[in-house]
């Protein structure tokens, strides 16, 4: 008895969900620990971050290195990013979208601790068979200093 086309079809769409949560979560582990391999192999060399105010949009595997590197992370001594509620929409084979909320707290290099609420829009491709980010825009809803908190580490 050979695969129906709609059983390849339902495996491959569960395959492609997994592979997209993957990299939702790859850009949380690869940011907040500075794992640049990690984070950078979620984007497609042509990708668009679109992080909006304060910081700008970003292009290509230049433009999101720049950001990352010489601009958010060292602006923050440690953040730690939660997302949730990823759903994703297939366009085709080769396209998806994606919509998740995301939850940030850390400490700013001036040592302020920090929260910080926001959805992430994404647009997924699959080039040569891999899943990949395209374009992502973020959506900030709060950016906000946590007035007499510290955050740090039990002793």
């Amino acid at each position: 008895m050979s695969e129906s086309p709609d059983f390849a079809q339902r495996l491959d769409r569960v395959e492609s969900r997994f592979a997209m949560h993957d990299l939702v979560s790859d850009y949380c582990h690869g940011f907040d620990k500075h794992d640049w391999d990690r984070f950078s192999a979620i984007w497609w060399p042509d990708a668009v971050w679109d992080i909006g105010p304060p910081f700008g949009k970003f292009e290509g595997s230049e433009g999101i290195a720049h950001v990352t590197k010489d601009i958010l992370w060292p602006a923050w001594l440690a953040s730690s990013h939660f997302t949730t509620n990823l759903v994703i929409a297939f366009d085709g084979d080769h396209q998806a979208t994606g919509v998740c909320d995301v939850d940030c707290i850390g400490t700013t290099a001036d040592e302020q601790a920090q929260t910080v609420s926001a959805s992430y829009f994404d647009r997924f491709e699959r080039r040569g068979g891999v899943w990949k980010i395209a374009h992502r825009k973020v959506k900030m809803y709060h950016f906000n200093p946590l007035p007499g908190v510290t955050l740090s580490a039990p002793e």
